[in-house]
């Protein structure tokens, strides 16, 4: 199932990515950092949410409190929770 989740406090806005049970692939973000996002993407696809959260749950980006991979981790855990029960992260219908 393909997902959106609203980033807070990134240069990224929005993060897309597809979920099949704890498999996250084609994860997209819209705005930031273009090469660096790109790059994240492709090391992640593939990867289950434990593998994503291990690697870059808080991770900070200059003074900011999180970054766009933080950002991420928190995102596919949110969309993995939402698909075990109902959550704030929405599917794209």
């Amino acid at each position: 199932m393909r997902y959106n989740y609203k980033t807070e406090y990134t240069c990224s806005q929005l993060i897309s990515f597809d979920i099949d049970g704890d498999v996250i692939s084609n994860v997209e973000f819209l705005g930031g950092c273009n090469g660096n996002l790109k790059a994240i993407s492709t090391l992640v696809d593939g990867w289950t949410v434990d593998q994503i959260e291990n690697k870059l749950l808080g991770i900070t980006c200059g003074r900011r409190p999180t970054s766009c991979s933080d950002q991420l981790a928190k995102a596919v855990r949110a969309a993995y929770e939402a698909e075990n029960s109902e959550s704030a992260v929405q599917p794209v219908e």
